[in-house]
């Protein structure tokens, strides 16, 4: 399924692309790690109604929706002020950089494993790629498009997880969240490729990236993926996409020349 829009015609030079569900589906899952760690932080071992425990779920299912596609760090500083705000749990850290390493300890139990079996050759690439990603790389390069990976996951890691599933030739420059560094380097590696260069689209599964796009000119392609599948389109990501300005939106990039034609 494809949905895609006219849009004034321009010529596209480079390609800046989210990494974790528009190309990979790696960390799918990030959500059901994340959320248990937020409601263990807050509640502590404070006993609580069904009712307050549904507020407290409900509020952080929201923050996480809402939150999709900054970098990990915000999301930990918001998990630190909300225990605070709360005072359940009086056992636990202010420090997010604490809730940050434990949610990557929990997420990297899964993701590491997979991506030694990639590197080993126990599962192939296309096990968690999103299908039709690396014929689309491979054409837009044919096309003489310049390529740039920009994430809110740590650089180290997505440097590692982009090179297990074979597609780090194909970007000029791929990055990432610094160590111990609030700022977001998918915000701000975006800002600056699309001040440096003209012809920009932009690629994502998340509204900050297509947000981003839409507000410095250039042409937006939301990958409303379900990333179970690795093919199709996830409504809730399609809702999200659009309300954030996509200009088309795609489940998968199996229609590669109906996309071409789109971008060109």
């Amino acid at each position: 399924m494809i949905i895609l829009q006219p849009h004034e015609k321009k010529a596209i030079k480079c390609a800046i692309f989210d990494f974790d569900g528009t190309l990979s589906t790696l960390r799918c899952g990030w959500e059901e790690v994340m959320r248990p760690l937020m409601y263990e932080c807050i509640v502590g071992d404070k006993q609580l109604s069904k009712d307050e425990s549904d507020k407290i779920k409900a509020e952080i299912y929201a923050y996480v929706d809402e939150s999709t596609g900054i970098q990990t760090i915000g999301q930990m500083k918001w998990l630190a002020n909300t225990v605070k705000e709360y005072g359940f749990n009086t056992k636990t850290s202010d420090d997010q950089w604490f809730y940050k390493a434990e949610y990557n300890r929990r997420l990297m139990e899964h993701v590491a494993v997979e991506r030694d079996k990639l590197i080993k050759g126990e599962i192939t690439r296309a096990t968690y790629l999103i299908r039709g990603s690396e014929e689309f790389l491979i054409a837009l390069k044919n096309h003489g498009i310049k390529l740039f990976a920009a994430s809110g996951t740590d650089e180290e890691d997505v440097i590692k997880e982009v090179t297990a599933l074979g597609l780090a030739g194909y970007f000029d420059e791929i990055a990432g969240s610094k160590p111990h560094s609030e700022q977001c380097s998918k915000e701000e590696v975006i800002k600056r490729l699309l001040k440096e260069n003209s012809g920009m689209i932009v690629i994502g599964d998340g509204k900050v990236e297509i947000r981003l796009g839409r507000e410095n000119g250039a042409l937006t392609l939301g990958v409303a993926s379900d990333e179970q599948a690795r093919e199709g389109i996830n409504p809730v990501k399609q809702t999200r996409l659009t309300v954030a300005g996509a200009h088309a939106i795609v489940g998968d990039f199996r229609e590669l020349d109906e996309i071409l034609e789109w971008m060109s």
